[in-house]
């Protein structure tokens, strides 16, 4: 089954992007004017993120202004510093009193063996990404921060395949909307639980990530020595689910952290060592009614079913 829907399915919530064909990177900028109750969950050995510490409970701040999901590694994450000189001049921000100061949360992705390793999203580009969202932005595959994204790297860039950024909403039974959007960019496989969509190629034919890692990487016969690779903190997926449910700071970390199940089913194998997974959630509060598990299991699904759509977006054209 194919999820359809956007994250700005969710009343409030504006999404940009900026693209880099040329040098394969890019960023995205999901933005809330309004703030919204804001959680993160960071698994995996290598992550790249800012602001991650604010968004747990018994932190004194308890909404965030945007999410900005960048390529460019560590180098990426100068993006949400122009995302919050843009939101400030804008006028969007937590109020202080002597001035309005914009609570930007983001995490990046290792995209610099794909395109070009000097050119990486900055401040200019993440102003970029803010002034372009929307809420009719709708698309999907090789944009934003999903231009340089790759699966399929345990044995190197010759053997991968291009991924991208996915979205898809799930809707609760009270008509409560969840929506993510994921920029996949794993060592791993893209898997729906029959085959491998997208990931570690050879020949025309895929290798299954997860069995090389069961088989302590025995390449016999399959690759020379000059074809394997160091991939030490050169992957990371990341995402962003969003809803219009009213939800408390603890209780909008624990979507953060059941979304990351969406991962598990879609992604084989995840959080490794060489993954920095990481996922953001943003609950706008205008919902009320559905209890945080039923919250939770939608945004996993909503995950899977982002991830999903990655390969049905790229195949297709």
């Amino acid at each position: 089954m194919t999820y359809s829907g956007y994250l700005t399915d969710v009343p409030g919530i504006l999404v940009g992007h900026y693209t880099d064909e040329e040098n394969k990177t890019g960023c995205t900028a999901i933005i809330c004017k309004n703030g919204a109750v804001c959680g993160s969950d960071v698994r995996g050995g290598a992550p790249g993120t800012r602001e991650t510490d604010l968004t747990k409970p018994g932190k004194m701040v308890e909404r965030a202004h945007c999410v900005m999901l960048s390529g460019g590694s560590a180098f990426g994450l100068a993006a949400a510093s122009g995302a919050m000189d843009q939101l400030e001049e804008m006028g969007i921000g937590l109020d202080t009193g002597a001035v309005k100061v914009p609570i930007v949360l983001s995490a990046v992705i290792y995209d610099l063996g794909f395109g070009s390793a000097k050119v990486r999203p900055t401040a200019e580009d993440g102003k970029k990404a803010v002034l372009a969202a929307s809420s009719t932005e709708n698309r999907q595959g090789s944009v934003g921060a999903g231009t340089g994204a790759t699966v399929g790297k345990a044995l190197g860039p010759m053997h991968m395949m291009r991924s991208g950024l996915g979205s898809a909403t799930v809707k609760t039974g009270k008509g409560t909307i969840v929506s993510a959007m994921v920029v996949c960019n794993a060592v791993g496989d893209i898997y729906d639980g029959k085959e491998i969509l997208l990931g570690l190629q050879k020949d025309g034919r895929f290798l299954d990530t997860e069995k090389l890692f069961m088989n302590s990487f025995d390449v016999s016969g399959l690759l020379s020595k000059a074809e394997i690779a160091d991939l030490t903190g050169k992957n990371t997926t990341i995402g962003v689910i969003a809803t219009n449910a009213k939800l408390t700071k603890a209780e909008v970390n624990k979507v953060a952290e059941v979304a990351h199940n969406g991962f598990a089913r879609a992604i084989r194998p995840v959080h490794t060592m060489n993954d920095g997974d990481t996922i953001f959630a943003l609950a706008t509060g205008e919902a009320e009614g559905d209890s945080v598990d039923t919250i939770a299991v939608c945004a996993q699904e909503a995950m899977r079913h982002a991830i999903l759509n990655i390969p049905n977006v790229l195949l297709s054209k």
